[in-house]
Formats: structure tokens, C-alpha cells, sequence
């Protein structure tokens, strides 16, 4: 029992680690109204182990943190990956693809507010949520998906549960 607590950890705090580090290098792709949060794509680590869901949530309020965002967003947009995070794990048992779309709607519903009342960004809400569905997209579908082929084939050597 000891054993899988250490590992449940480690492995939280590794993908935690891996968030911060791709938000912090992609920078300047990850902040703003058009953006593409290449850490995003780790929100389908739920699929293969509980551990990804308090990773994400502190791997992105490190990396918010990190990369200056108002409080607010700090703590509004580590939400939002939590929440994403956990309907990832809900729907471990869908479809890949499905299984990516939580993390989309959580994120989709939840920064677009934060653009337009913690940063003032002038565009309409249907128009920064329409700039943030498409880099949910390319973040958790389409690097996710990458991501979880590579992973599926080599789980047993990655997540040992």
C-alpha cells in the first residue's frame, strides 16, 4: 500500500513538472486571447492514471504562477484544467477522443471570462471562446491524441499501477 501512494505522487508530481516546463518554453503561445497551451495536451493522462488529475491542477497553477497570469486566472484557469482533468477520468473508458473533450468545454466555458474581466481583452465573449475551443483543439485533441498513442503503447513501462 506504501509503494502505490509513492507512486501515485511521483507520478503527479512528474506530470505536474512536465506542465510547468511546456508552459513555461512555449510561453508565448501559452498566455493570452489566441492561444495554444502545448501543456494542455497532457489532459488525456487521466485516461491511464488518477495521478494526472492533481498533477494538472498543480502543474498549471505552477505554471500560471509562474508565468505571471493575474490571480484570478491563477486560480479560475487551474480550475478549469481540474475540472477537465476529472472528466477526462470519468470518460477513461470512452473513446480517446471523447475522452478529450472535458478539458475543451471546461476551458472553453472558464477563460474567455478571464480574458474579458481580469484582462480586459476587447473581443466579445463568443469570439475569445471560438479562439479558445480552437487551441483546446489543437492542444488536447490533436497533440492529446498524439500523445495517447504514444503512450498506450508503452503504458506498462510508464504507468505501472
Amino acid at each position: 500500500m506504501k509503494n502505490k501512494g509513492i507512486l501515485f505522487l511521483t507520478q503527479a508530481a512528474m506530470i505536474a513538472a512536465i506542465y510547468v516546463v511546456l508552459t513555461f518554453i512555449f510561453k508565448p503561445i501559452s498566455f493570452g486571447e489566441v492561444q495554444v497551451r502545448i501543456a494542455e495536451a497532457l489532459t488525456i493522462l487521466p485516461v491511464f492514471t488518477p495521478a494526472a488529475i492533481p498533477g494538472l491542477f498543480v502543474g498549471c497553477l505552477l505554471g500560471n504562477t509562474i508565468g505571471g497570469a493575474a490571480l484570478p486566472d491563477i486560480i479560475f484557469g487551474s480550475l478549469a484544467t481540474l475540472f477537465g482533468a476529472l472528466g477526462t477520468y470519468a470518460l477513461r473508458q470512452k473513446l480517446p477522443v471523447i475522452a478529450t473533450l472535458p478539458p475543451i468545454i471546461s476551458n472553453v466555458i472558464i477563460i474567455p471570462l478571464i480574458l474579458r474581466y481580469v484582462y480586459s481583452v476587447p473581443f466579445a465573449i463568443p469570439l475569445l471562446m471560438l479562439f479558445i475551443l480552437a487551441g483546446q483543439i489543437v492542444s488536447c485533441t490533436g497533440l492529446g491524441l498524439l500523445l495517447h498513442k504514444a503512450v498506450d503503447k508503452n503504458k506498462h513501462f510508464i504507468f505501472k499501477n
